[in-house]
């Protein structure tokens, strides 16, 4: 019986969970930090004084570690135990916080904006300020496209309950939304999580059974989710239209430090080659013996694959096979595991979905999973223990050159999820276990260029209609089947039309349009895991290299630099696509 726990430990970061004493002082004296740099900014002349603003600078730095620790605590435990109501009141402090950090910012950005030339270039070459050269040139960029500073700073104070607060609204919402099933003649409650995971089983029926209740709990809460998503969406316009910005990918394709270009030229790749993952699901549905798969069919398995792993066996096949590409990341998967940086227990009142959080302060990782011993479980975890290496190498960076887009984060979790799933793959022992291994490879290809396609067509187009007005339910539902049958090739018989509602990444207030970064990340990695395959162990010195410089370049310039590759073209990201539905041939012929 294995001895790992799977409940992390998050009082190795402040003792006593959401009752911390310690963590309440925390939060008090970065309250007070704030204000002694809402002071500090104040005095900063715009020409001269370049000792103040290499302090000032520092002092940034330091506010965005403790931000980001203090999120990152009350993140994890709202996602353990979404009922904690004294961590959603932690969680709704921090976010306060964070607003007045958001305003604290805006003047000094737009102290930035105005220094003089000599000044700048001065600062530029000061010891403390020339590693953080990219955050900071960066930063003030951005800053000249902004507000002036007193509507900037009034936006960031009006965020925390006209904007965020619906974020948090969802999240009170899934928390409390459960489904009863019958398990061997006694009712079961299952959060959505929970659910979610049992909507994977490969009985059709159960899971039938099983998505119309899930759809039916997602109708009860619809009309509370179409409150919050068009209010996240009205503000975001709002802002957007004070600062003249027409484009709604305009924030986020700076957030993830690329060029639109990059991002219609990976569309249009992808748009042209998805005739092989038509035929997998054509061939998915005859083995299922249906005319056309449903949605809750195409992430069901194939095969018969369906023995459980134990949490012990799943890190000793994580651990070994990144240990073949490199020691290092293996020794850090193991210390996650050991250490119990893993929050992974199968039970109900947690939130649903994955995630991998950094503590800068303590650098310190926690990875946040419900594992119920699927190999699929097994994916997603490596995936998260790949953004942990990631944070893990760039740990002793200056905090500012951690920052780090979500486009480029992706790049390590795919790899990480690349190395175990191809290395199941070749460990499969008959038959019917490779073809059941292949088919949830190719599954995370159809979720890549299909599923989150249709997340980006609907995003896209809800925000166009939202700039004309409320969007209701009823029209959402729209929206999302005509972006689903769009991105599918129409080949499903069945749509879930209330994806919108169900999906937490289009409620999220910290990063706009969180779906086109996870398929850049995907193919991204696949470049990336080939030119490893073909170097050998020699390729894991460079790929740490290339880790530490994501934050510190835009992602054309990296792919340049490193691979010697121009994302504006068609070459990359086609041999790209190539690699990720590569698995199809192989997954048809044994399915003849």
């Amino acid at each position: 019986m294995s001895t790992l726990q799977q409940t992390w430990d998050l009082d190795s970061i402040f003792p006593g969970g959401s009752q911390s004493a310690e963590f309440n002082r925390f939060l008090d004296d970065l309250a007070r930090a704030i204000d002694a740099f809402t002071d500090q900014t104040t005095r900063l002349p715009v020409s001269g004084g370049v000792d103040d603003w290499a302090q000032a600078i520092l002092t940034l730095q330091d506010l965005r570690a403790r931000q980001r620790q203090a999120a990152a605590f009350t993140e994890c435990l709202t996602s353990a135990d979404a009922r904690d109501e004294r961590a959603k009141g932690l969680q709704s402090r921090v976010t306060g916080l964070s607003g007045r950090i958001t305003a604290a910012l805006a003047a000094f950005d737009a102290k930035l904006s105005q220094l003089d030339e000599p000044t700048w270039a001065a600062l530029l070459d000061d010891s403390r300020v020339a590693p953080l050269r990219f955050a900071v040139e960066e930063r003030r960029r951005r800053a000249l496209d902004k507000l002036p500073p007193e509507q900037e700073q009034l936006i960031a104070g009006l965020m925390v309950d006209g904007y965020h607060g619906w974020s948090q609204l969802y999240d009170t919402i899934v928390g409390g939304l459960t489904i009863t099933v019958e398990e061997n003649g006694t009712p079961q409650t299952l959060s959505m999580g929970q659910a979610a995971n049992r909507l994977l089983t490969p009985d059709r029926a159960v899971r039938d059974r099983l998505f119309q209740q899930w759809e039916a709990a997602w109708q009860s809460r619809e009309d509370l989710c179409a409150q919050a998503i068009n209010h996240i969406a009205g503000f975001r316009l709002e802002v957007y239209r004070r600062r003249g910005w027409d484009d709604v990918l305009r924030e986020p394709l700076e957030i993830n430090r690329m060029d639109r270009e990059t991002l219609e030229t990976m569309w249009a790749v992808i748009a042209a080659n998805k005739a092989p993952l038509v035929k997998y699901l054509e061939r998915k549905a005859k083995l299922f013996g249906v005319p056309r798969l449903s949605w809750h069919d195409v992430s069901a398995p194939v095969g018969k694959s369906t023995s459980t792993v134990t949490f012990e066996q799943a890190r000793q096949f994580i651990v070994d096979h990144f240990g073949q590409f490199n020691p290092e990341m293996a020794r850090f998967a193991d210390h996650c595991f050991r250490d119990r940086w893993i929050e992974a227990e199968d039970r109900p009142g947690k939130q649903s979905g994955a995630f991998c959080t950094s503590f800068p302060v303590s650098r310190q990782t926690r990875v946040f999973m419900t594992f119920s011993g699927t190999t699929a479980n097994v994916s997603t975890l490596a995936h998260e223990l790949g953004h942990a290496y990631h944070q893990h190498v760039m740990r002793e960076m200056p905090v500012l050159m951690q920052q780090y887009a979500m486009n480029v984060a992706e790049t390590a979790s795919t790899f990480a999820e690349a190395i175990v799933s191809d290395a199941a793959v070749r460990a499969a022992g008959d038959k019917d276990e490779r073809i059941a291994l292949l088919d949830e490879k190719i599954e995370r290809a159809v979720a890549m260029l299909m599923n989150i396609h249709a997340r980006f067509l609907f995003e896209t187009r809800f925000y166009e209609e939202r700039k004309r007005g409320w969007v209701p339910a009823e029209r959402l539902n729209e929206l999302m089947v005509e972006a689903q049958r769009e991105a599918y090739c129409d080949a499903l018989a069945e749509w879930h039309p209330r994806f919108w509602a169900s999906k937490l990444h289009f409620y999220l207030t910290t990063t706009p349009f969180y779906n086109f970064p996870y398929t850049f990340g995907y193919l991204f990695s696949a470049g990336i895991y080939a030119r490893a395959q073909a170097e050998g162990p020699s390729f894991a010195d460079k790929y740490v290299a290339l880790l530490r410089d994501t934050a510190a370049m835009r992602v054309e310039e990296l792919a340049r630099r490193h691979l010697g590759v121009d994302l504006r073209q068609p070459d990359f990201w086609q041999s790209a696509v190539d690699l990720a539905v590569a698995d199809v041939d192989e997954f048809l012929r044994l399915t003849e």
